[in-house]
């Protein structure tokens, strides 16, 4: 596989990104910026899936659990061809299929996001679905750290290891920030307690490509049980003082940024 190829994949991920939130002025940046990496791997190199046909039975499933970072999916399916380049600057407006968290109106989404914690239970029944049905299709689920302080996070992991769903990954986001600023709760060890519910593990750097792809291998070779990949990001990666912020949930670009954000984007893309 061409890491450099890839890497390429998500620095047009993140420029789809920025031309999003140029749009309004304001979006989920940070997390989107922060997972472009993971989703370059998924949509240009680990997953079955046709950008023509984003209903084709036979297609792995993406399923974004924190439907609030929709501005990476929107930029992968652009970027895949599902959906068209133009629509980007409408993100987040009215009537727009871009919304600031998914529908599933909108083509090549699984679930509709937004209401955090769900998301793995919903990837559980498809997998599950999916190994009744004969059928070698797999479930990658994206997740956040903020969302294992929901319970339902725990109890979906525990059926997904008793019902051995080898065809189902849960990549999970710690990027260590919530709406407010960092995680109210402390949740480490993270891979510790995925272990715990019965499931194969690896911790890595999740801004890395070729530790991205290396993890994704793994966990198609290994059989028999479920599989996570906690993922240590970084917010607003790529945008040197979107990363240096405390609050990067939510971000509101002021006019008077967007010059600076730009140029902080090029000579960064140039860098890597």
């Amino acid at each position: 596989m061409d890491i450099a190829h890839l890497e390429r994949r998500a620095t047009r991920l993140r420029r789809h990104m920025l031309t999003m939130a140029s749009g309004r002025g304001q979006g989920y940046l940070g997390q989107g910026l922060g997972i472009a990496d993971l989703m370059a791997a998924l949509y240009f190199h680990e997953m079955k899936y046709d950008p023509q046909n984003p209903k084709d039975p036979k297609r792995d499933r993406f399923v974004m659990s924190t439907g609030h970072y929709s501005i990476a999916l929107w930029a992968a399916l652009v970027e895949a061809g599902t959906l068209p380049e133009s629509e980007l600057t409408t993100y987040g407006a009215d009537d727009s299929r871009f919304e600031m968290s998914t529908l599933d109106t909108t083509p090549g989404v699984e679930v509709i996001g937004g209401s955090l914690g769900h998301g793995l239970g919903q990837a559980a029944g498809m997998a599950l679905a999916l190994k009744l049905q004969g059928s070698t299709s797999r479930v990658f689920v994206e997740l956040s750290d903020g969302e294992l302080q929901e319970g339902s996070t725990w109890e979906a992991a525990m059926a997904i290891a008793h019902f051995r769903l080898d065809n189902l990954v849960a990549l999970v986001d710690c990027n260590g920030i919530q709406a407010d600023g960092p995680m109210v709760l402390r949740m480490e060890p993270v891979a510790e307690k995925w272990r715990a519910f019965g499931w194969e593990v690896r911790d890595i750097n999740g801004n890395d490509m070729s530790g991205i792809v290396e993890a994704l291998h793994w966990a198609r070779a290994t059989a028999g049980v479920p599989h996570a990949v906690v993922l240590r990001t970084t917010p607003g990666k790529g945008l040197p003082s979107l990363e240096r912020r405390e609050k990067a949930h939510f971000v509101r670009i002021e006019p008077d940024d967007w010059d600076k954000f730009e140029k902080e984007f090029a000579a960064s893309s140039e860098a890597s």
